[in-house]
C-alpha cells in the first residue's frame, strides 16, 4: 500500500501452566515466559509501531508484594523500549542479590515480571491520539485481587456512545469515551457485582477475610462477568484480559472479525493475533494451532485448566479480508498462496489492457507490500505464455512440418520482462510544511531503475491496495513517467475501497477513499448532483432509528457507474498534468477476492455489506459528515 495505514494492533497473552522452578530447569531461566513474550510482541510488531505495552500477574503472591507489574511505552522502537526497562529492573536486582539468581520463590516475590500470566499489546493509534494514556494495556485496579481488571485488545466498536452511555446510566463515571475504557469498565462493572455475590454468599455462611477472597478467587466465573459484559458489544474485537488472582481470557467477536488464535500443551497456553507468531516463538507445526471461535471466549482458569466457552450468538463469520491482504504476516502459508492468487486473477484483464503485448511491457511492483501478489501475477503470465508456446509450437506440427530450431528458439525463449523499479527511499522524511516544496519533496520519496524501460513500453505496477491515491499521484505516477513509458498501467490487488471501517483498522471518513471521491466526480461530470442530495436526505431521515432498521444508502453513490468507469476517474485523478504516459488503473473484482480468501469473507470496505448492524449506522453517519463538512469519526 503505497498510503500507508497505521490502524490495526496485535495482543499476545501467555499464561504459565508450571511453577517457575520448572522453567528454571528445564530452560535455564525463571524468565522463559517472558522471553516468549518479547518474540510474540516483535514478531508482530508490523501490527503497531506507536505504542507497546506489558502487564503481569503473580498468582498466589505473598501479601504485602506486589503482584501485578506493568510497562508501557509510545516511543518509536516502543517494544525494545519496553523490555529495555523490564529487564533493566531483572537485571539490576538479580545483581544486587547474587545468591538469590535461582531461587525461584525469592525471585517471584522480589523480582517484577516473575509472572505468572502475561498480556502484551502493540497499538497502531486510531482517533485516540498518542499519549502514553492511550497506550494498552488498560488497568481497573482495586486492593480486593478479584477486582483488579487488566485489558488490551485490538479492537473497535461501533456503538461506543451506547455503550458508554449505559455506565453512565448505572452511576458509573468514565474518565474517557473511548473504546478500550469503556469495554473495561463496563467488563470490571459486572467482574465487581459477581465478586459481591460471592462475597455476599460465603459471609452469609459466616466465612470472613482471606477464606473469603479465597474462594471468591476459585469460584468466580469469568464466563458469567462476560455474557454479561458482551450483551451489548457490537464491532470487531479480540479482548484480552486478566484478573489480579489469576483468571484470564481472550474473546473473540461473534463474525470473525478480528483474528485470534491460541495454542495449548502442558507447559503453556499462549493467544497472539496471528497464527505463524506463535509457530515461530514455540517451535510447534501449523495445525497444533487453532484459531478462537467467534463469539468464543478461551477462558484460562487460575488453576490452569482453560477452554472455549461461548459468549456472544455467533453471526455469519465475516473475517477481515483486507487484513489478509495487508496487515497480516505473509509468512502464513495460507497467507502466501491467497495474496499470490490476488495478483494471479489479475492476469486477463491486464492481457486486454495491454493489448496481449507482452514483448513491450516491463512488470513491478510497489515495494514492499505488493511482493507477494507481484509473484502470483508473474507465475500467471508464465503460465499464460507456457500456453501460448504448446499453442504455436502445436500449430506448425498441424502444417505438417517440424519446427526449426530457430522457430522453437524464438518461441521459448519468449518470457516477461519483470524489474525492480519502484526503490523506496525508506530514510527519506518530508520536514517542509509549505505545499507545494512538501509535494515536490513526496515526489521523491520513491526512486526508479533507470535505463530498464523504453518508449514503447508499458510499465505494469502491481500494489495491494489503493486507498487514497495520494502518493500515486505525488510520488510513483510522476516518478515513473520520467522513464518515458508509453503508458503507465497500476494494478491493485484489492478491490476498490468505497466505505468506511470501524472493527479494527478504522478509516473512518469517507473523502479519505479516492474510490468515493471519484464517484461523486462522475455524478458531478454528468449532472447527477441530485442523488447526492437523495443520499443525504435518507441519511439524515435514518437518525435515531434503532440500528437494525438502518439501510446503508451510501451504495448509491456508486450504482449509476460500472466499475471500469470509476477505474477510469481513478487513473484521471491521480495523473498530473504534466504527466505525458497513459495512466491506467486495474482492481481486483469481489468475485476474484472471494475465491482468493474463501476463509475471509469481510469484504464491507469494498461492498458496504457490513458483517454487524452498527456498520450501517457508521456509513451513512460518515456521508452527512462528509456533506457538512465534519472532519470527524462517526462513531
Amino acid at each position: 500500500m503505497s498510503d500507508q495505514i497505521k490502524h490495526e494492533c496485535g495482543i499476545a497473552l501467555v499464561r504459565l501452566l508450571k511453577p517457575l522452578s520448572y522453567y528454571q530447569e528445564k530452560y535455564g531461566t525463571a524468565f522463559w515466559g517472558l522471553n516468549k513474550m518479547y518474540l510474540l510482541m516483535e514478531k508482530q510488531h508490523n501490527r503497531g509501531q506507536d505504542g507497546a505495552g506489558i502487564a503481569g500477574v503473580k498468582i498466589n503472591a505473598q501479601v504485602g508484594h506486589p503482584y501485578i507489574d506493568r510497562v508501557r511505552s509510545k516511543e518509536p522502537q516502543a517494544i525494545l523500549d519496553v523490555f529495555k526497562k523490564v529487564n533493566g529492573d531483572i537485571n539490576r536486582i538479580l545483581a544486587e542479590n547474587p545468591d538469590k539468581a535461582r531461587d525461584t520463590e525469592w525471585i517471584k516475590e522480589n523480582v517484577p515480571f516473575a509472572s505468572d500470566i502475561y498480556l502484551g499489546h502493540v497499538r497502531y493509534g486510531t482517533y485516540g491520539g498518542n499519549s502514553i494514556e492511550a497506550v494498552h494495556p488498560f488497568m481497573r485496579e482495586n486492593i480486593s485481587a478479584s477486582r483488579n481488571l487488566v485489558v488490551a485488545g485490538n479492537f473497535n466498536m461501533t456503538n461506543v456512545d451506547h455503550l458508554y452511555n449505559r455506565l453512565v446510566e448505572m452511576g458509573h463515571h468514565p474518565v474517557a469515551k473511548t473504546d478500550t475504557i469503556t469495554v473495561m469498565e463496563r467488563i470490571g462493572h459486572f467482574l465487581d457485582e459477581e465478586v459481591d455475590i460471592l462475597v455476599s454468599k460465603y459471609k452469609s455462611q459466616g466465612m470472613r477475610g482471606i477464606e473469603v477472597s479465597a474462594r471468591v478467587a476459585e469460584e468466580l466465573s469469568i464466563h458469567t462477568v462476560l455474557l454479561r459484559a458482551a450483551k451489548r458489544f457490537d464491532g470487531g474485537f479480540a479482548i484480552a484480559g486478566m484478573v489480579g488472582h489469576g483468571d484470564a481470557f481472550v474473546l473473540r467477536d461473534p463474525a470473525g472479525i478480528r483474528p485470534a488464535f491460541y495454542y495449548s500443551d502442558d507447559e503453556v497456553v499462549v493467544v497472539a493475533s496471528e497464527r505463524p507468531v506463535i509457530q515461530t516463538a514455540f517451535n510447534v507445526p501449523m495445525d497444533s494451532v487453532h484459531e478462537i471461535t467467534p463469539g468464543n471466549a478461551l477462558i484460562i482458569k487460575r488453576n490452569g485448566q482453560s477452554g472455549l466457552f461461548p459468549v456472544m450468538d455467533p453471526l455469519p463469520k465475516k473475517a477481515c479480508s483486507f487484513e489478509r491482504i495487508y496487515f497480516s504476516r505473509g509468512s502464513d502459508a495460507d497467507i502466501y498462496r491467497e495474496r499470490k492468487t490476488l495478483g494471479r486473477n489479475l492476469v486477463e484483464p491486464l492481457l486486454e489492457k495491454i493489448d496481449y503485448d507482452i514483448h513491450n511491457t516491463v512488470f513491478s511492483y510497489i515495494p514492499n507490500t505488493a511482493e507477494s501478489s507481484f509473484f502470483g501475477l508473474t507465475e500467471g503470465f508464465d503460465d499464460y505464455l507456457n500456453e501460448r508456446k504448446v499453442s504455436e509450437i502445436s500449430s506448425i506440427i498441424a502444417q505438417g512440418r517440424t519446427p526449426s530450431p530457430d522457430e522453437l528458439h524464438d518461441i521459448l525463449s519468449c518470457r516477461i520482462r519483470s524489474e525492480k523499479i519502484a526503490i523506496k527511499d525508506a530514510k527519506l522524511r518530508t520536514f517542509i510544511t509549505e505545499d507545494s516544496s512538501r509535494d515536490d519533496m513526496v515526489a521523491h520519496v520513491y526512486d526508479v531503475t533507470y535505463g530498464v524501460v523504453k518508449p514503447t513500453d508499458n510499465l505494469v505496477l502491481i500494489d495491494d491496495s489503493i486507498v487514497r491515491g495520494t502518493t500515486l499521484r505525488q510520488s510513483i505516477v510522476r516518478i515513473m513517467d520520467r522513464l518515458n513509458p508509453k503508458h503507465i498501467i497500476i494494478l491493485s490487488s484489492a478491490p476498490q475501497i468505497r466505505y468506511p471501517d470501524c472493527y479494527g483498522i478504522d478509516m473512518a471518513r469517507l473523502d479519505d477513499f479516492i474510490a468515493f471521491r471519484a464517484a461523486i466526480a462522475l455524478l458531478k461530470e454528468n449532472g447527477l448532483e441530485n442523488i447526492i442530495e437523495q443520499v443525504y436526505a435518507k441519511c439524515k431521515a435514518q437518525e435515531g432509528l434503532d440500528d437494525n432498521l438502518i439501510v446503508n444508502h451510501v451504495k448509491d453513490i456508486y450504482a449509476p457507474f460500472t466499475d471500469g468507469q470509476i477505474s477510469d476517474m481513478i487513473a484521471r485523478m491521480i495523473t498530473s498534468a504534466d504527466t505525458n504516459a497513459r495512466v491506467s488503473v486495474i482492481f481486483q473484482s469481489i468475485d476474484g477476492l472471494h475465491k482468493a480468501c474463501p476463509g475471509h469473507t469481510g469484504d464491507w470496505y469494498f461492498t458496504g455489506d457490513y458483517p454487524t448492524i452498527g456498520g450501517n449506522r457508521v456509513v451513512n453517519r460518515s456521508f452527512i459528515n462528509y456533506i457538512e463538512g465534519r472532519k470527524e469519526r462517526a462513531y
